[in-house]
C-alpha cells in the first residue's frame, strides 16, 4: 500500500489539503495542469501523455472525413459497432482484466500479442494499468487518480494530470513498478532510461509499435471497404478514446452515492453497475470492484459480458491457459443471502423488489 500511495506523480495542486481532505481543484487549475504536463518542450518526460493525446488529435480529422465525405448508414453502423462494442470490449479484455488484474493467463506470447493488437493501439498500457492498481487501493479516497468527487474534469483529464508514474522513484521502487507491467509484454526502460524519460515505456519502441499497429489496421480496413471504411473506423476509435475518459466519473456515481440495494453489492466504494457499459463492453463496475481479479464481471444472467465471452472462447481454443471466475462466490456470498433475506420478509416486499428489478426471483443461470 505504501508503494501504491507514491507510485503516481502528484499534480501541482496535490492530492490532499492540510487537513488530509481531497483537494478539489478549480477547472482553471485542472486545465493549467493538463497543458503543463503535455508540454514536451518544457520537459521531455511528458512525452507519453503528449503521445496519447496526439493520437486523438490525429484521429479527429478522420472522424470529420467520415461525417462530411463518406457518411452512409452502413458506415454509421460500422462506426457504432467498432467504437462502442469492439473498442470497448477490447479495453476491458486487454487493459482492464489482463494488464491490470491478470484475471487470466495466455498459453504463450503469440496469443498475448494477438490479443493486444486486436484493435487500434491508443491507450498506453503503462498509463492505464499502474494507475488502475492505485484506483482500486484508494478508490474514492484522496490519491485515487480518477476520484469522481473531484468533478468531471478531474476524471476526464486524469490520464495526463494524475495517472503518469512518479518521476523520482528509487531504483528499488522502479523495479516494483516494472513488476506490475512484466506480464503485459511491454519492454520496460532500464532505471537509467527511466531517469531520462520518466516512464516505463520507451518512446522509440512505443512510437514504432503504434505506427505498425495503425498501418496494419488501416490497410486491412482499406482492403475490406476502401478509404471510407478506414477513415470511419479510425475516426470511431478516436471517438471512443475521448468517450472512455468519462467512464470512471459516471461509474462512480458522479461523486455521489448512487448505489442501489440488491444491485450494487460492493459497499467499499461508490462504484455502480451501469447497463450501457455492461452491455457494450462487459463492464459491470460494482461487480468488478467486488471481485477485481475475476475474468467475468457479468454475474447475473441478464448482465451481458462480451469480454468474458471472448476470454472463455480463447480458453476453449487453447489460447488462454487459465482464468478466474467468481460468479459462484458472488451468488454464495452476496446474492443468495440477499434473496433469502427478501424471502423472509413480507410477500409484498418480495413482489415489489421483483417488479423493480424486472427479473424473476431467484434469477439463477
Amino acid at each position: 500500500m505504501a508503494f501504491l500511495n507514491n507510485v503516481l506523480e502528484p499534480p501541482a495542486y496535490g492530492w490532499t489539503d492540510e487537513k488530509g481532505e481531497l483537494v478539489k481543484p478549480t477547472p482553471k487549475q485542472i486545465i493549467k495542469e493538463f497543458f503543463s504536463r503535455l508540454n514536451v518542450f518544457r520537459d521531455r518526460k511528458n512525452w507519453l501523455s503528449f503521445m496519447s493525446w496526439m493520437m486523438v488529435v490525429v484521429l479527429t480529422p478522420m472522424l470529420f472525413l467520415f461525417i462530411f465525405k463518406y457518411f452512409s448508414i452502413p458506415l454509421l453502423i460500422a462506426a457504432f459497432v467498432y467504437s462502442m462494442i469492439v473498442m470497448g470490449t477490447h479495453g476491458t479484455i486487454w487493459h482492464h482484466r489482463y494488464c491490470t488484474h491478470g484475471a487470466y493467463q495466455f498459453k504463450n506470447n503469440f496469443w498475448r500479442f494477438i490479443t493486444q493488437n486486436l484493435t487500434l493501439k491508443i491507450i498506453p498500457e503503462e498509463i492505464y494499468a499502474v494507475s488502475h492498481h492505485v484506483h482500486h487501493a484508494l478508490s474514492d479516497t484522496p490519491g485515487d487518480p480518477y476520484n469522481a468527487q473531484g468533478g468531471f474534469l478531474y476524471c476526464f483529464l486524469a490520464d495526463v494530470n494524475h495517472q503518469p508514474i512518479a518521476r523520482n522513484m528509487s531504483e528499488k521502487e522502479y523495479e516494483c513498478c516494472v513488476k506490475l507491467m512484466k506480464h503485459t509484454g511491454v519492454t520496460c526502460n532500464t532505471y537509467a532510461q527511466y531517469q531520462k524519460w520518466g516512464t516505463l515505456a520507451n518512446p522509440i519502441r512505443s512510437i514504432i509499435g503504434v505506427a505498425l499497429n495503425w498501418g496494419f489496421w488501416f490497410t486491412a480496413f482499406y482492403l475490406i471497404g476502401g478509404l471510407g471504411l478506414s477513415f470511419t473506423l479510425f475516426g470511431a476509435a478516436g471517438f471512443w478514446a475521448v468517450g472512455v475518459r468519462t467512464f470512471n466519473y459516471e461509474g462512480h456515481g458522479k461523486g455521489e452515492d448512487k448505489r442501489r440495494h440488491g444491485v450494487d453489492f460492493n459497499r467499499e466504494d461508490m462504484s455502480i453497475n451501469q447497463v450501457w457499459p455492461g452491455l457494450v463492453a462487459g463492464e459491470w463496475h460494482n461487480n468488478h470492484h467486488l471481485y477485481p481479479n475475476s475474468a467475468r464481471s457479468g454475474f447475473k444472467p441478464w448482465q451481458v459480458d462480451s469480454a468474458w465471452y471472448f476470454i472463455k472462447f480463447m480458453h476453449t481454443i487453447g489460447a488462454v491457459s487459465s482464468y478466474r471466475d467468481n460468479k459462484a462466490q458472488f451468488y454464495a456470498e452476496y446474492y443468495d443471502p440477499h434473496i433469502s433475506g427478501l424471502e423472509a420478509a413480507k410477500p409484498e416486499v418480495v413482489k415489489a423488489y421483483d417488479q423493480e428489478q424486472g427479473v424473476l426471483i431467484p434469477e439463477r443461470a
